[in-house]
């Protein structure tokens, strides 16, 4: 398995999803994971049934790129375009070697750009399995990127995808529609089952879980609060580029920022707070969220979701059933969404209800079944 986001120590903060996934294959693979190195991070680490190799791409003093999200980390400094070139210098090189002393049946390579480039690149003759998490796919939308990923996709055994619209931009740039599916990554459901802890103050506890980037909403989310006619507060767990500027526009507001927190303390936010708002944004790029799995997380806790509609978000949200989607960017209506929620406590709990039984279609078990299934199937085509 390739990938750039990957937890440098179980419980840091960084997104789990990847290795959840890996952890789950490994019923069915033995399974080693190539990842940049992160701070924290070990070379060489067994991780239960998971061999991690971890490459080293950059002095250390300033090796950041891969420290969170590549493409939002460029966008914050031009200087870490310095990085790029020996990122992918590095990561062929740390491919090569593990294909060659390891011999894989299939590579599994999450983001089109660069792991599975890297993958063609170095062990073309080795199948090849992309999942693209909607990054790498709305975005870097230059000719020469396009054609790059046009490339990858062409090759592929096999593609997979977070939500219908990508399928069909991914069938646009050239992929056999018939190796193209829809399989989103998976949440580690039974991570969050802490029983919820009733408010005792009046207020409409409001949770906003992401990454601090444009694509996540959180300027919008913030504009629409000042004019929320309820008594309200929010926590906002994360870290970012944007944090700065979010702390400025919250000034004078009751929000609470925790940073990036670890999955125990997570799980702990999402049962104490009544709505976990999603208001996701597509940015000026074009990138925006495929399906966050932070999402998915709320889901499993029973919160009520208040999420834009967008293409990956409405296929996990049923709106009024499961959660309430809302225009992208309509700061009016999303005030009036929450306002909605804060009046009716029980559609707040039956729409936490339907959302956790909703979730159980993305646990990290089912998915890691499906993936095995599809993994198996491309390494006996070989």
């Amino acid at each position: 398995m390739l990938a750039s986001t990957y937890p440098g120590t179980p419980g840091d903060g960084t997104p789990a999803f990847v290795r959840d996934l890996a952890l789950a294959e490994s019923q069915h693979f033995d399974t080693l994971v190539v990842v940049p190195r992160v701070p924290g991070g070990a070379s060489h680490e067994t991780d239960g049934p998971l061999r991690v190799r971890r490459f080293a791409y950059f002095p250390r003093r300033w090796e950041s790129l891969a420290h969170g999200a590549i493409i939002e980390n460029l966008r914050e400094s031009r200087l870490r375009y310095l990085q790029v070139l020996p990122l992918v210098v590095c990561e062929a090189l740390a491919v090569r070697q593990a294909v060659r002393r390891y011999r894989p049946d299939v590579i599994h390579a999450h983001w089109i750009v660069p792991q599975a480039m890297v993958a063609l690149l170095v062990a073309g003759r080795t199948p090849l399995v992309v999942t693209t998490l909607g990054g790498d796919l709305y975005a870097l939308r230059a000719r020469p990127l396009q054609w790059l990923k046009s490339r990858v996709v062409r090759r592929a055994a096999a593609v997979t995808v977070m939500n219908e619209e990508m399928r069909e931009m991914v069938v646009a740039l050239g992929a056999d529609r018939g190796r193209v599916e829809v399989l989103p990554m998976g949440v580690d459901t039974s991570a969050f089952t802490a029983a919820r802890v009733p408010s005792s103050d009046g207020l409409l506890r409001l949770l906003f879980v992401g990454r601090m980037v444009e694509k996540k909403g959180l300027a919008v989310l913030l504009e629409a609060l000042r004019g929320l006619p309820v008594p309200w507060r929010l926590t906002v767990v994360g870290d970012g580029p944007l944090r700065s500027a979010a702390e400025e526009a919250a000034r004078d507001l009751p929000v609470t920022f925790d940073g990036q927190l670890g999955r125990t303390e997570l799980a702990a936010r999402y049962a104490s707070h009544d709505v976990v708002v999603v208001p996701s944004v597509p940015t000026a790029s074009g990138d925006q969220d495929g399906l966050p799995v932070a999402m998915l997380e709320a889901m499993a806790a029973g919160c009520a979701i208040v999420a834009s509609d967008l293409a990956g978000l409405r296929e996990a949200v049923v709106d009024g059933t499961s959660g309430v989607l809302v225009t992208p960017g309509d700061t009016a209506g999303l005030a009036a969404a929450l306002a909605d929620l804060a009046g009716d406590p029980a559609k707040v709990a039956r729409l936490g209800a339907a959302a956790r039984q909703r979730a159980q279609d993305y646990s990290v078990t089912r998915r890691g079944l499906q993936y095995g299934e599809l993994l198996a199937r491309v390494a006996a085509g070989r």
